[in-house]
C-alpha cells in the first residue's frame, strides 16, 4: 500500500505538469523562440524559471546532508546564492539588451559575439558542455534515491534508478516539442511545489523537531564551528566555497539563460527582488531542519537521507510529498541542463541548414536533446556505483567557474579581448584541473583555498595581462565601445530582433 500511495503521488505530479504543458503549448515561431521562450516571460516567470533551476533536487540531498553531517559549514549555499541573485541584478542590463537586440540566444554565443570571436565562442560552450554532462548524469541517479525511498524497501537502487530514468525520458518529450518555453511553463508548476509547498514541509519540520526535543542544544558538538586556521581544510576553505558558488553560477548556461527568456531588463530586476526572500526563507530553513536532525535516529548514518528521515515522522503521506519536492525541483534543473545543452550543440558547434529559418537549427536541438537524454541514462546506470563520477563533478564546477572572468569583464569592462578571453580560460582550467586532482578538498599551501579559486586568480591574472599587453585594433575597439554606449542609451529594449537588425560582427561569430 505504502508503495502505491510513494508512487501515485510521482504519478499524479506528473499528470499535472502534462496538462499544464498541452494547455499551454504554443508552436516556435522559429529557433531563436525555440531557445529563448520567445523572450516573452515576467516576472513571476523569471523568478520560479530561476529558483528552479538555482535550487535543484541536491540541495535536499547533497547540501542538506551536508549540514546534517558536518554542521553550519553547509549554510554557504545560503550566502553563495544571495550573491548569486546581487550579480543577476547587475547583469540584467547588458545581457538582456544584447540578448535581444543582436538575437542572442546562448551563453557561449553572447561571448563569441562580445569578443568577435569564433574561437572564444566554441571554447566557452565545450567548457560549458564538458562540465554540464557529469550533473546531468548525477541528477538522474540522485532522483534514483527517491524512487527508492518512496518504494518503502520494496525497490532496489537499480530498478529506482532505471523508473527515474524512464520518468525524465517521458518528460522530456514536452522538453523537445516545446523548447525553453516548455521549461519556464513547467518551472512555474515545479517551483510551487518544490520552493511553496516544500517551504510548508520545512516549516512543519521545524516545529516537530523543537517541540521533540531535537533544539540547538541537541546538536552535536562542533556542528557551529567553520574551518579556522587549525583545521585540516584551512581558514579559507568556506570562503572559497562562497566565491565559486557565487561567480560560478552564472557558468552554467542552463542559469544563464534565463537571462534571455524574459521579455525585459525590468522583469529580470524584479524576479531577482522576488526571489531573494524565497531564497533565503527556502535555503535557510531546509539547512536548518537538517541541522537539528544532526542528532535525530537515523541521520548520522546515512546524513544525504536527511529529508527522507524526518519526513517519515509524517507517515507515508508525508514521505510521498517530500518526494515529490524533490522530483519537483530536479526535473526543472535536468530540463534546463538537457535543453540548454542541446541548444549550444545546435547553434554554436553545427551549422544550420541553408534556408531552412531555423527550422534546420530547431531540429538539431531536438536530436540533441534525445542524444544528451539517452547518453546520460546509460552513464547513470554504468556508473552507478563509480566514485570518479563525483569527482568529475566537483572537477566540473571548479572547471565551469574559470568561464567567469571572460563573462564578468567582458559585461562590465571595455577592454577585454579575445587573446584574453581565450587565454584566461585554458589557464583557469589548466591551473584547477591540476590542483583539484591533487588536492580534491583545499589547497593547503593556499590557506584552504579550493583548486577553483587557484584557478580563478591565475585565470583573471592571464585575463587583465593579456588585455593590456595584446591591445585590440582600432576597429575592434570601437565596435566595442558602440556596444556599451547602447547600453548608456538603452530605454526599452526593442520588441524583437531580425536576421537583419544583427552587426557584421554577430554574424563572423556565428559562422
Amino acid at each position: 500500500m505504502n508503495l502505491v500511495i510513494g508512487y501515485g503521488a510521482i504519478a499524479l505530479f506528473l499528470a499535472l505538469v502534462v496538462v499544464v504543458l498541452e494547455r499551454t503549448r504554443v508552436r516556435s515561431a522559429g529557433f531563436s523562440d525555440y531557445t529563448t521562450g520567445g523572450r516573452s516571460f515576467g516576472p513571476w516567470f523569471q523568478t520560479m524559471s530561476f529558483l528552479n533551476t538555482w535550487l535543484a533536487g541536491s540541495v535536499f540531498i547533497a547540501f542538506a546532508g551536508m549540514v546534517a553531517g558536518g554542521g553550519i559549514i553547509g549554510y554557504y549555499l545560503v550566502f553563495y546564492s544571495l550573491l548569486a541573485l546581487a550579480l543577476m541584478f547587475f547583469m540584467a542590463k547588458p545581457v538582456h539588451v544584447w540578448g535581444k537586440r543582436f538575437d542572442l540566444r546562448t551563453q557561449a554565443e553572447l561571448l563569441g559575439f562580445r569578443y568577435n570571436s569564433r574561437a572564444v565562442r566554441r571554447t566557452a560552450g565545450f567548457i560549458a558542455l564538458v562540465a554540464a554532462f557529469p550533473w546531468i548524469v548525477l541528477g538522474m541517479q540522485s532522483l534514483g534515491l527517491v524512487f527508492v525511498h518512496l518504494g518503502f524497501g520494496a525497490v532496489p537502487a537499480v530498478a529506482a534508478i532505471v523508473i527515474s530514468i524512464l520518468v525524465l525520458s517521458f518528460r522530456q518529450i514536452w522538453t523537445v516539442r516545446m523548447g525553453m518555453r516548455g521549461v519556464v511553463i513547467s518551472d512555474m508548476v515545479q517551483g510551487i511545489v518544490a520552493y511553496g509547498v516544500g517551504l510548508v514541509v520545512i516549516v512543519g519540520m521545524l516545529v516537530y523537531l523543537l517541540v521533540h526535543g531535537y533544539g540547538f542544544d541537541a546538536v552535536p558538538e562542533g556542528y557551529f564551528l567553520l574551518p579556522g586556521p587549525d583545521s585540516d581544510a584551512g581558514p579559507l576553505y568556506f570562503f572559497s566555497l562562497v566565491l565559486v558558488g557565487a561567480l560560478g553560477g552564472w557558468c552554467w548556461p542552463d542559469v544563464f539563460v534565463r537571462l534571455f527568456t524574459a521579455r525585459s531588463t525590468e522583469a529580470i530586476k524584479k524576479s531577482t527582488a522576488m526571489s531573494a526572500p524565497i531564497l533565503l526563507a527556502f535555503s535557510t530553513g531546509l539547512c536548518t531542519v537538517a541541522l537539528l536532525a544532526a542528532s535525530f535516529p537515523g541521520v548520522a548514518e546515512d546524513p544525504n537521507a536527511v529529508w527522507f528521515t524526518v519526513a517519515a515522522v509524517g507517515g507515508p503521506f508525508l514521505v510521498a510529498l517530500a518526494g515529490v519536492i524533490v522530483l519537483a525541483a530536479t526535473m526543472g534543473n535536468i530540463d534546463a541542463l538537457i535543453q540548454a545543452s542541446s541548444a549550444q550543440l545546435s547553434n554554436d558547434f553545427t551549422k544550420t541548414v541553408p534556408g531552412a529559418e531555423g527550422q534546420g537549427e530547431t531540429k538539431m536541438a531536438k536530436i540533441g536533446t534525445a542524444l544528451i537524454t539517452l547518453a546520460a541514462a546509460v552513464c547513470a546506470l554504468i556508473w552507478l556505483d563509480a566514485p570518479a563520477l563525483y569527482m568529475l563533478a566537483i572537477i566540473s564546477y571548479a572547471g565551469i567557474v574559470q568561464l567567469g572572468p571572460t563573462l564578468y569583464f567582458g559585461l562590465f569592462w571595455k577592454r577585454g579581448n579575445a587573446v584574453a578571453a581565450v587565454a584566461s580560460m585554458v589557464a583557469g582550467i589548466g591551473t584547477a584541473g591540476v590542483l583539484q586532482v591533487l588536492y580534491p578538498t583545499s589547497v593547503p599551501w593556499l590557506a584552504g583555498a579550493t583548486p577553483g579559486v587557484a584557478g580563478l586568480v591565475v585565470n583573471a591574472a592571464v585575463y587583465t595581462a593579456c588585455a593590456y599587453l595584446v591591445p585590440s585594433g582600432a576597429e575592434e575597439r570601437r565596435r566595442v565601445e558602440s556596444l556599451f554606449e547602447q547600453l548608456s542609451a538603452a530605454g526599452e529594449e526593442p520588441t524583437g530582433a531580425t536576421a537583419a537588425t544583427r552587426e557584421p560582427a554577430l554574424e563572423s561569430s556565428r559562422s
